[in-house]
């Protein structure tokens, strides 16, 4: 009887123990959101193409309806478009908000919906919508984007205001 015990008492310990080590999908969710997302939509906004390269890995998939990108040529072109955008004077505001997502200790799959506004020198505004697929790895202890890919349809229909209103942008 008293083995019994003792052995139901090693095992609430050691399944206890086991358990408190492991870190949920929320919780790597919550740091994600502060290595990437938060640097990400903070270097759209600043027109900084450096920084927004930094939340990517060094090798990316990125897929866009333009094709297929696996030589990185998508990071040269976020450099030059953010200058262009400076030099024309544009300031952006990038929302977006997940739909889904899916994380275990090493990867996370996130779907959701970006709206991007770019305003320009005489104070009008204009509006991209799309939706995104991300696959973040966790690399030398980092959250790094490894493959990327967004639309701007969904079934032959253009993203619009409705479909990005439908719920809130994050705010971080």
């Amino acid at each position: 009887m008293k083995i019994n015990n003792i052995a139901v008492i090693v095992l609430t310990v050691f399944t206890s123990t086991i358990t408190f080590g492991q870190t949920t999908p929320k919780q790597l969710q919550k740091e994600i959101d502060r290595q990437v997302w938060k640097p990400f939509q903070t270097a759209f906004q600043n027109l900084d193409g450096e920084a927004l390269n930094a939340t990517y890995a060094d090798e990316v998939l990125r897929v866009t309806p333009n094709g297929i990108d696996t030589e990185n040529s998508f990071k040269a072109a976020n450099l030059k478009r953010f200058a262009q955008n400076k030099a024309d004077g544009l300031q952006i505001a990038l929302d977006f908000w997940f739909d889904s997502r899916h994380t275990n200790s090493s990867t996370s799959y996130e779907v959701g919906f970006y709206r991007i506004a770019a305003t320009n020198t005489q104070g009008e505004t204009g509006y991209n919508y799309g939706q995104f697929h991300i696959v973040l790895k966790k690399i030398g202890g980092t959250w790094k984007i490894t493959q990327d890919w967004d639309t701007t349809t969904l079934n032959g229909h253009e993203i619009n205001a409705d479909d990005f209103g439908r719920k809130q942008g994050l705010k971080f």
